[in-house]
């Protein structure tokens, strides 16, 4: 979410507009939309119970999405329209959305009533994460100007931060997301010192080097492979509608682009990537279940995504002469 930040022109997420806040929940609605009508066919689930599913598999991999953006964005691909600035924006909140979904559809599972504040605090969270985050890299550029540190310390200072936002998250009575702040914090040290955010930025690139290794190893480590085929081929359909109904939630969040047919097309690709968080389900009579779509839905987008950003960027976008 740093590196993310870093690379983000504040003015770029203006000039995509709308469409950039369309793509943080239309998508996610559209596959969730899907899981609750199919799965009661295939699965023999309740409406509930798929409903719950479907929000546990809609969310886009930020981890395996980003990196591809950053390196499209210094590359100058599709730089002119703002698509991998828009693919950034969305993907970046996108897991806030579906898990404020999940947990008020357990409440209703458990308690048989749904809290509607809940659905309140996806906006609040975000607000509240990108205007904490924002005062945060504010405050470090102060700190960067006054005491005269190495990048390397620098480096180091951010990380203690996001990991203290992080677990803030975790123990505020209030929404608020530590990831919009971790990645608003790097968007203003983009904002308010941009030659400090090159250098930084280019540091980040030589450690996700090693963390892109350790990011594979732990997706690996995720997937229970005895689930993946436990419930036979109509998981794999499921899986496939799902990601049809994502492709056109996408579709419709950019509507009102500018964007050539490639670059929708593009897009809808590049926003398949799943890595779908796996709470506990065990006290639910669905929970293996639910691991199962978890884990095929991995092994599909994961893969299926990754392949379609890197063998087709430079086919379906045009490369800038300058960076946009």
């Amino acid at each position: 979410m740093t590196r993310a930040g870093l690379t983000l022109d504040i003015n770029d997420l203006k000039k995509v507009g709308m469409p950039a806040i369309l793509m943080c929940f239309v998508p996610a609605m559209f596959e969730i939309l899907a899981v609750a009508i199919f799965a009661p066919m295939f699965l023999g689930v309740s409406r509930l119970d798929a409903l719950i599913i479907g929000s546990i598999i809609a969310s886009v991999s930020p981890a395996l999405v980003m990196p591809r953006m950053i390196m499209l964005i210094e590359k100058s691909y599709g730089t002119e329209h703002k698509v991998p600035q828009l693919i950034l924006a969305g993907a970046s909140a996108e897991d806030v959305f579906c898990i404020v979904i999940f947990t008020a559809l357990i409440d209703l599972a458990r308690a048989g009533e749904i809290s509607y504040l809940k659905f309140l605090s996806v906006p609040i969270s975000i607000v509240l994460g990108t205007i904490a985050g924002y005062f945060i890299g504010y405050l470090l550029i102060k700190l960067f100007k006054i005491f005269l540190i190495r990048d390397t310390v620098k480096i180091a200072i951010l990380f203690s931060v996001s990991f203290l936002l992080l677990e803030f998250e975790k123990v505020s009575s209030i929404p608020f997301s530590g990831l919009i702040a971790i990645m608003s914090s790097a968007i203003a040290l983009r904002d308010l010192d941009s030659s400090l955010a090159d250098r930084l930025s280019q540091r980040y690139n030589k450690l996700w080097i090693i963390a892109e290794i350790f990011l594979f190893v732990l997706v690996g480590a995720s997937v229970n492979v005895s689930y993946a085929f436990s419930y036979g081929f109509v998981v794999i359909l499921l899986v496939l509608a799902a990601l049809v109904f994502r492709m056109i939630g996408v579709y419709v969040s950019i509507l009102k682009t500018n964007f050539t047919k490639k670059e929708r097309l593009f897009t809808m690709l590049a926003y398949t990537p799943k890595l779908p968080f796996k709470p506990l389900l065990v006290q639910f009579h669905f929970g293996d279940m639910a691991l199962t779509v978890a884990v095929l839905s991995i092994l599909i987008t994961a893969p299926f995504g990754a392949i379609m950003i890197d063998k087709f960027y430079d086919k379906l976008l045009d490369k800038s002469n300058r960076h946009s």
